[in-house]
């Protein structure tokens, strides 16, 4: 009860001032406020009230429009982009070279030896149907065409397309070659590959605009299934070593050779050599711009041992990046071609982003709900990691198997037609897939920072006494290429993304606002901010005046009859002891006859003053707030 009395006194004396109805609340407030509209509306006549308050109703409901306007522009955390050019000296870029044929063939000819054949054999059937028929006694491995065959489509008929096998092996009633050979010299006849599961019973065509794009898609395919068979370890051995493939190598004036790199093997491209890598080694700084301060490496890329349908360039691919990523050669690499001199002047991009909200990017990739299935190197995070781990995630739960060209988490084997035979097709489905695509793009997010490496003023030079400038050539079997990689300059340049609207500018023009249109300030919000509690506390008091009232009535519903009387209340409440004594007494006897008991001493009477009752929202609490 005590509490409860301490807190009625804390309402009313925190009240005291306003009052204690909404109406004189608005009233207060609108003669003491410092906004110019509310005071006109109390001091002007009745005409001008109504029009006073009609303007202070619409430049209020303005600046709230304009109020959100600014918000909704702040809360779309949009981002402005500087560029600075700065000049310091630069750490050398890594630089990861491969050979464009991943194998000497020397070394997996005899595991290609029927993909080969059968190769050739399709090819002589496109380009040489009549010599085709006279070597169609020739024996073939039939098990690698049955499984994933080039067929021919023709689509004339929209309604009704025909299929036919290269071989001449038609699905839909043609069983002769010359109606096959009629069909593909016709206009609207398309090459694809016929991709089947459930044992055949569910297939799916793969078209391709020309043939020569078809055949290699398809040697492609049919390689990875047997490479996938193979234990890396073979495959390393398989490919070309670095001792072979590096033949000089000069660091500004520092000589280095095979062992300077760091091997590491890339399907696409079996072994990679890495120069200046690792997250561990401190990366190797360049003396000054120029050719003589860069990397000159004179590579032998032994392209007469070249793998001759799974390679259709002779050369090495080429890619600078950061020291501690890694190499996504395939994608941002660059070929140096085979008989030339290449010479690459390195430009430098640093890209700073701001990181959510503003950008949605990742600083080491903690964030990302995706298995990254490259950390095994070791490596930063980059996007490229995560848009192929998730892709390999998808691989694995829907086709039972992970793709040979990527890294495989542990516990799980590479896809084969041994194995899985229903491989390829939902490997197809699912490349061709855009849900699985967005998904990975939603769920993965660019790096937060970055460089990029641009490479620039190409110079091609002949490694011939013919200085041909053509750069399709092929010179010499042995397929030599020099390679001069060094900065051109040591500015770089710095791209920086920066808040376009930070919380600055959201207050200014918050504030402007409201002092243009209303002649306010933060002043008059926190009046307003006074009158919202002064509300609050009126309208509490009033439920507590309202609660004790039902109670008040709750017990008066507990008497049957009409409530008792004050007499009646003061007669039950009487003390006997202290009522006066009426009985004669006789001048023999003492204070109290003998026969009556000592009346027992009881408590003095009530103050019945107390008992008086007030209104409790009429109350003027003082300085003791003994009132209620």
């Amino acid at each position: 009860m005590h509490v409860k009395k301490y807190l009625l006194k804390c309402l009313h004396r925190l009240q005291k001032g306003p009052g204690y109805t909404y109406k004189e609340l608005l009233v207060w407030y609108c003669d003491n406020t410092n906004t110019h509209g509310p005071k006109r509306i109390i001091c002007e006549g009745p005409k001008k009230k109504a029009v006073w308050f009609l303007l202070t109703l619409l430049f209020t409901a303005l600046v709230c429009w304009q109020w959100g306007i600014f918000i909704r522009t702040y809360l779309s955390w949009e981002v402005s982009v500087s560029l600075s050019v700065g000049f310091k000296t630069m750490d050398f870029p890594a630089v990861t070279i491969c050979n464009a044929s991943p194998f000497k063939y020397s070394k997996v000819k005899h595991l290609l030896k029927d993909l080969d054949e059968l190769m050739e054999a399709v090819l002589e059937r496109i380009l040489a149907p009549e010599l085709s028929h006279a070597n169609a006694t020739r024996t073939l491995n039939s098990s690698i065409w049955n499984h994933t065959p080039l067929v021919l489509i023709d689509e004339r008929n929209p309604h009704h397309p025909m299929v036919l096998d290269l071989f001449g092996d038609n699905h839909n009633g043609l069983t002769n070659s010359s109606a096959s050979e009629k069909i593909c010299n016709a206009h609207g006849c398309k090459m694809a590959m016929r991709l089947c599961s459930l044992n055949g019973t569910q297939c799916t065509f793969r078209n391709f605009t020309s043939a020569t794009q078809a055949v290699t898609e398809w040697y492609s395919l049919q390689a990875t299934n047997i490479f996938a068979q193979v234990p890396q370890q073979e495959l390393v051995e398989m490919s070309y070593p670095g001792e072979q493939m590096i033949l000089a190598c000069l660091f500004g004036a520092e000589p280095c050779n095979y062992r300077n790199f760091t091997s590491i093997f890339y399907p696409h491209y079996g072994n990679c050599y890495i120069f200046n890598w690792g997250m561990t080694e401190k990366a190797l700084p360049s003396a000054n711009p120029g050719t003589e301060f860069g990397l000159k490496l004179i590579l032998d890329i032994g392209q007469e041992d070249y793998v001759p349908f799974l390679a259709s360039t002779a050369g090495v691919r080429l890619m600078l990046h950061e020291q501690r990523s890694y190499p996504f050669i395939r994608d941002e690499g660059i070929y140096a071609m085979s008989g030339t001199e290449t010479s690459i002047g390195v430009l430098v991009d640093k890209l700073q982003r701001m990181g959510e909200p503003y950008s949605p990017c990742t600083v080491n990739g903690s964030e990302v709900p995706v298995q990254n299935f490259y950390s095994d190197y070791n490596t930063t995070y980059s996007i490229q990691a995560c848009l192929r781990s998730c892709f390999q995630d998808h691989m694995i739960r829907s086709c039972k198997c992970g793709h040979y060209l990527y890294p495989l988490p542990r516990g799980e084997k590479y896809c084969n037609n041994r194995d899985f035979p229903d491989w390829a097709h939902c490997y197809s489905d699912l490349q061709m897939s855009v849900a699985q695509r967005e998904t990975c793009i939603g769920m993965c997010k660019e790096s937060c920072n970055g460089q990029a490496w641009r490479g620039i003023d190409w110079i091609f030079h002949v490694l011939s006494q013919e200085r041909d400038q053509s750069t399709n050539i092929t010179l010499s079997r042995k397929g030599i290429v020099k390679l001069n990689i060094y900065f051109q300059e040591f500015n770089y340049r710095t791209i920086e993304e920066s808040a376009a609207n930070n919380l600055v500018w959201l207050l200014s023009n918050l504030g402007g606002q409201f002092g243009f249109w209303m002649g306010g300030s933060v002043l008059c919000l926190i009046e307003f901010g006074e009158i919202i509690i002064d509300f609050v506390w009126i309208t509490i008091i009033k439920l507590v005046a309202l609660a004790k009232s039902l109670r008040q009535r709750r017990a008066q519903a507990s008497y049957s009859g009409p409530p008792p009387t004050v007499a009646e209340l003061v007669e039950a409440h009487t003390n006997f002891g202290f009522q006066p004594d009426t009985a004669p007494r006789s001048p023999n006897t003492g204070p109290y006859p003998s026969e009556q008991a000592l009346p027992i001493p009881g408590t003095p009477p009530p103050n019945y003053d107390s008992l008086r009752l007030q209104p409790l929202d009429v109350i003027e609490c003082d300085s003791e707030g003994d009132a209620i």
